[in-house]
């Protein structure tokens, strides 16, 4: 019988690792890469679409989700998995972040966090124990704790304050998801490690958040503002304290070399919504770097968007087409860019798994690099 929740490595190169998660919906291959279903929906993509690039896992947002179609509605309706007919494992964010983004519409307290709603300015109040309700109620297979995201910049004090409440967040999390116990049979969860920038607080926190006890532990409170050398730098002397035997998530992450390089610090997992918000405003990935599909050069390009990419985009139409899709308001546009962007970052993730596999990830990693560096100028080789 396959195990509620069990991580194997089978191979590692310097901190990278890859293997698998093994949960009752299905392996998760790892480096993972969640596509971003914040609202039940992959924009643009029909689900058996995204499961075709090869993603294992969905991400689902718990704020949204409350507010509409609300989680009793997609409890009664048989859970989030039917409700959006993705039979494969679901993360689900436990709202955190929005009570930083959503700085004007929220109220924070030792409770948790009151919110007027974006959508009719309703009064929600938003708790550990409430958050764990809800990811119950919608059948997540990955729990995330409830936290606070803190934003960047802060000083110590002030990162220090909103490291310790999630932490205690974070225990009554844990204690809340143990009360539906029908749920935690089958399902995880995982705690979320902040501290900002300070390598003292995130020591405590990962040393709170062990004490506790976590199937996994993910590194919140980066990709906020800091830049991409302050983030490694944060992963640098966070990793190595982190535990080895379980996933390490990197919450909302990233830009294809963002991902490139936390890979070689360590992490196994990544979600962020830049595939698919990209897709939607007319930029594509490819080996040499991000292109505008809006840029008039591609007005004539008979070529694909990527002559090296699977995809439907690149094996049945030119960038002369996306082009025109693009910059004639076509959904269509919207729908090919995503799903090539969606494969692109997950041939990103196999060509990781691959290299760590065979011990290449160091020439893997600079050749990626190099390539991306180019730009998408001259004709692809």
């Amino acid at each position: 019988m396959t195990k509620r929740f069990s991580f194997n490595i089978s191979a590692t190169d310097g901190a990278a690792r890859t293997g698998s998660i093994e949960m009752m919906r299905g392996d998760i291959r790892t480096p993972a890469f969640m596509p971003v279903g914040t609202a039940g929906t992959v924009k643009a993509m029909l689900p058996e679409n995204v499961r075709s690039t090869g993603a294992d896992i969905l991400l689902g947002n718990t704020y949204h989700l409350m507010l509409r179609p609300t989680a009793e509605r997609v409890h009664a309706l048989g859970g989030l998995h039917k409700f959006m007919n993705w039979d494969r494992p679901i993360l689900t964010d436990s709202g955190g972040f929005q009570v930083m983004s959503l700085t004007e519409l929220r109220k924070m307290s030792e409770e948790g966090v009151t919110f007027r709603s974006h959508l009719d300015g309703s009064k929600i109040m938003l708790t550990p124990e409430r958050s764990m309700e809800i990811q119950r109620l919608l059948g997540s297979d990955i729990v995330m704790c409830f936290d606070e995201c803190t934003p960047f910049p802060a000083t110590h004090e002030e990162t220090r304050k909103s490291m310790e409440l999630s932490m205690r967040w974070a225990q009554r999390s844990r204690d809340g998801f143990n009360c539906g116990q029908e749920h935690a049979s089958r399902s995880a969860l995982f705690g979320i490690v902040q501290g900002g920038v300070f390598e003292d607080l995130r020591f405590n926190s990962i040393d709170a958040l062990t004490d506790i006890g976590f199937d996994g532990y993910a590194v919140g409170g980066l990709a906020v503002g800091e830049g991409q050398e302050t983030m490694f730098d944060v992963l640098d002397f966070t990793m190595p304290r982190m535990p080895t035997e379980t996933p390490r998530y990197l919450m909302g992450v990233g830009k294809p070399d963002d991902i490139v390089g936390a890979v070689e610090r360590g992490i196994d997992m990544f979600d962020c919504v830049m595939p698919t918000r990209s897709g939607r405003t007319g930029q594509g990935f490819t080996r040499r770097g991000a292109i505008n599909m809006k840029n008039a050069r591609h007005k004539d390009d008979s070529r694909p968007i990527d002559e090296g990419c699977v995809c439907p985009a690149c094996t049945q139409y030119s960038r002369a087409y996306v082009h025109h899709l693009i910059r004639a308001g076509e959904i269509l546009g919207a729908m090919l860019l995503t799903w090539h962007n969606l494969q692109f970052y997950q041939d990103l993730m196999s060509g990781l798994r691959d290299a760590i596999s065979s011990k290449t990830l160091a020439t893997h990693a600079k050749n990626f690099r190099e390539t991306y560096a180019l730009g998408d100028i001259e004709p692809l080789s």
